[in-house]
């Protein structure tokens, strides 16, 4: 009898230690989103959407927005929608228009799927009369989380520091 409940004890210890065994084994690390690294990603995404832009490359401009995103250009309609965003930058990408822009700030949501970014923009171009004429204004993105891990633009927002001339 004391051989069977040694036995007994055994196989007991030996299946907690594997139970315990195979719930540590199976436990994953932590994921490796953080906001730290979050906002280091939409950085980088932003810097490279610019580089884009001005290599003049509309799809990969547009690649850059949610499927439904929305742009809030300044003194200017809202325009919805992709085909609608890829007609805004068919102007913006220009050959004589010269765009580029700086991200200030980028701050994301603490439950990490969404993000904003904050920043400074140059458009250069021709003024109606042929001459350089150079527009300086802010910009407000926010970056959506999609399905799959990756960030998309959900809505941009710029407008210059500009007066508006008078009418």
């Amino acid at each position: 009898m004391r051989d069977r409940k040694e036995q007994v004890s055994k196989a007991s210890v030996w299946g907690c230690l594997a139970v315990l065994l195979l719930t540590t084994a199976c436990k994953q690390p932590p994921p490796a989103d953080t906001p730290a690294a979050d906002e280091q990603t939409i950085r980088d995404l932003d810097a490279k959407w610019e580089k884009t832009a001005g290599a003049r490359d509309l799809d990969g401009t547009l690649s850059f927005y949610s499927r439904n995103a929305v742009v809030l250009p300044g003194n200017a309609p809202i325009v919805i929608g992709k085909d609608a965003i890829r007609a805004l930058w068919v102007s913006l990408l220009s050959p004589d228009i010269s765009l580029s822009w700086q991200a200030n700030k980028v701050d994301v949501s603490r439950s990490g799927d969404l993000a904003y970014v904050i920043g400074t923009y140059t458009l250069s171009a021709k003024d109606a009369q042929g001459k350089p004429a150079t527009d300086r204004g802010k910009f407000l993105e926010v970056y959506k989380k999609q399905g799959d891990g990756s960030w998309k633009i959900a809505v941009d927002m710029y407008n210059s520091d500009l007066a508006v001339p008078p009418v």
